[in-house]
């Protein structure tokens, strides 16, 4: 018997760190587009927490109490527009204070991410959504992934029986006007300069390639940022430009894929914001999201590409500093889910 059809499967947003500001932009976010929303995804998270987030909302704002409605599972999932849906995907969360690190919260965290990448790659969610975590809550209940993406590539090897090297992916920051892919994620300066080879600059191209080629833009414009100052200056500040880089861009021609470099990393950020480019191509995590996040923080999004199934998030942390306030924005939540809907219509 046929599965249920790509638009009627619901996608998955996880509560993020339930100390943090995830269960409140949630909460927001259905406040500001309670139609679109309750249409479209079921909250993976914890009901004490996503009900006192709702309260926060409602005292901040001085709205309704979002309607949530609790599913034993995916497959009691309807669209209706109004109604936020949830699951309990993680262990209660007794006592978790809003603004601290705890293990009791990374653990819950983890948990969700767990459940929400279990529907994806069965095929039960059509796309997966992701609020903030805390990295060091994360660390502290004993998780060894540094992040989102390297927790979800990780997973999908599981689900696949392969080691996670066969699941490749990098990272994708977008706001308006500017996209930027990144060779390496989160690792020390020092160890991402030593994973700038031809073969990782080369796979990058090609996982990125592949994504916007599933989004229907066959013929992305891909400009490859050099390590160096002024892209090394001819080899006068160094050749990895030389030597690395541009090997990796002439085999990425070679399999037709529309990408030019090394440009000066300097200014390659704006000219891609003057629409020469599709895409920038960053060394390194700081290199590719500083513009971004200077751009467009408010309506930034995560994307993590090679996945077997669409995960986005917003580009911004847990802002400890706003939890149990109530005022963080749900823009970039919002942008989020949007661009998850968007790409997961193609797949």
């Amino acid at each position: 018997m046929p599965g249920p059809s790509q638009t009627m499967r619901p996608m998955v947003v996880t509560m993020g760190d339930p100390a943090g500001i995830g269960p409140e932009i949630i909460a927001a976010a259905f406040c500001a587009r309670a139609d679109a929303i309750g249409g479209r995804i079921v909250v993976a998270g914890d009901a004490v927490v996503l009900h006192a987030a709702a309260q926060v909302v409602a005292r901040s704002k001085g709205v309704a109490v979002p309607v949530f409605e609790m599913l034993g599972s995916l497959a009691e999932w309807r669209p209706v527009a109004g109604r936020l849906a949830y699951v309990q995907a993680c262990s209660p969360v007794p006592g978790v204070v809003s603004g601290q690190v705890s293990a009791e919260a990374g653990k819950a965290a983890a948990e969700c991410i767990e459940w929400a990448a279990k529907a994806a790659l069965t095929g039960t969610a059509r796309a997966v959504v992701t609020a903030p975590i805390h990295k060091e809550a994360l660390a502290a209940a004993g998780v060894e992934h540094p992040g989102h993406t390297e927790y979800l590539q990780a997973l999908a090897a599981a689900h696949s029986g392969v080691v996670v090297e066969r699941i490749p992916v990098r990272m994708m920051l977008s706001c308006p006007g500017l996209s930027t892919v990144l060779v390496s994620i989160h690792v020390s300066l020092r160890d991402a300069l030593n994973a700038v080879t031809t073969d990782q600059v080369l796979q990058t191209l090609r996982i990125a390639a592949a994504h916007f080629q599933r989004c229907g833009v066959p013929q992305a414009r891909f400009a490859v940022a050099g390590l160096n100052p002024h892209a090394g200056e001819g080899g006068l500040f160094g050749r990895e430009e030389i030597e690395i880089i541009a090997p990796a861009i002439a085999a990425a021609r070679c399999e037709g894929i529309n990408a030019s470099g090394p440009h000066a990393p300097d200014t390659v950020f704006m000219r891609a914001r003057q629409g020469e480019f599709d895409v920038v191509i960053a060394m390194y995590h700081d290199q590719g999201l500083i513009p971004v996040k200077l751009l467009g923080l408010d309506h930034g999004v995560n994307t993590t590409l090679g996945l077997p199934f669409v995960r986005t998030s917003p580009d911004h942390g847990t802002a400890f500093d706003l939890a149990g306030t109530g005022r963080a924005s749900p823009s970039s939540l919002l942008a989020a889910i949007d661009a998850a809907w968007d790409m997961s219509a193609q797949a």
